[in-house]
């Protein structure tokens, strides 16, 4: 049975808390189940959630800043000493290429496992995954940082009265299928005639940036959407100054994207009370709302109904 969650390792910015470990996601989405941002501590908290280091199938770094970064080679090493056979691409700014390497040779071990660089060059780039197009989105902080974008195509799902209806069973429906079309009692049967519209999902992850059009570029359409909220609004100059977001310009972006379901996360640790996050988002979006705990799981909400518009959220 395929599965879509969020899987939350940590929640701080910059300096963990007693109660937050460093950032780290891992997103299950059927096949595929990727790391984002793995921070000091991610491979302990890997064990808190049933995930293993062989199970993911690639890492998404958006920037080299050690909360977003360092726990990197534990990982690495992890997935040697768990003897994963399968090759693990990551993903990470082009740019700063350098401290990928750094980082993935952080220190001695006997390497059997194949680790595949695919750095992002340029805003816009794309990557085929398992899942759909993987799409990088250039931000805006101090260093080069990007948040990605996962877009499952649309499809089409096969009606099983229909297809009894016109006789097809067994290998005839990968046929037709695969053929685009099948002749069946003088007549040719296309897929449209006995399957319906599936929506694709979307989700999207943006770290740390201050407010771009690429916020919202990524956020579009999302069914789910993980973006920082490191700041509260009374601290909104600050956040400007360098370059991160507050619970309210996260939760408006939310709302004009048309969002469905928020999770806000990379708490600055000058707060204490995370209801404060929660209040202020909810002067802008009104639809499902997770202020992130560690080892949270998040479900990426239903498939929207073919046909279904974005709801209005804010």
């Amino acid at each position: 049975m395929s599965m879509r969650e969020l899987v939350v390792l940590g929640t701080a910015s910059q300096a963990p808390t007693r109660t937050r470990n460093h950032n780290g996601y891992v997103l299950r989405w059927d096949d595929e189940v990727i790391c984002f941002d793995p921070g000091e501590g991610s491979q302990r908290q890997l064990l808190h959630t049933g995930v293993t280091s062989i199970d993911l199938t690639r890492i998404c770094v958006t920037h080299f800043h050690g909360d977003h970064c360092l726990g990197l080679p534990g990982l690495i090493q992890r997935r040697n000493l768990d003897r994963a056979t399968a090759p693990l691409p990551v993903h990470f700014p082009g740019t700063d290429a350098e401290y990928f390497h750094r980082l993935a040779n952080a220190s001695l071990f006997h390497s059997t496992i194949e680790v595949r660089p695919e750095p992002v060059g340029h805003d816009g780039q794309e990557f085929h995954t398992r899942a759909g197009i993987l799409r990088a989105r250039r931000l805006r902080h101090p260093v080069a940082t990007y948040g990605y974008q996962l877009i499952e195509p649309d499809g089409r799902r096969l009606l099983p009265e229909r297809l009894a209806a016109h006789g097809i069973d067994g290998p005839d429906v990968g046929r037709l299928l695969r053929d685009g079309s099948l002749d069946r009692d003088g007549r040719r049967i296309t897929p449209a005639e006995v399957s319906t519209a599936r929506p694709g999902q979307r989700f999207a992850f943006v770290m740390d940036t201050g407010l771009c059009d690429n916020v919202y570029a990524l956020a579009e359409d999302a069914d789910l959407l993980v973006i920082e909220s490191t700041f509260l609004e009374r601290d909104a100059a600050r956040a400007a100054e360098v370059g991160h977001l507050t619970a309210a310009q996260a939760a408006r972006v939310a709302a004009e994207s048309g969002v469905r379901k928020l999770v806000l996360t990379h708490f600055s640790q000058r707060y204490s009370d995370a209801a404060e996050f929660a209040a202020e988002a909810r002067e802008h979006f009104t639809g499902e709302l997770v202020v992130a705990e560690d080892l949270d799981r998040v479900q990426v909400p239903k498939r929207r109904p073919a046909g279904a518009a974005a709801p209005v959220t804010g």
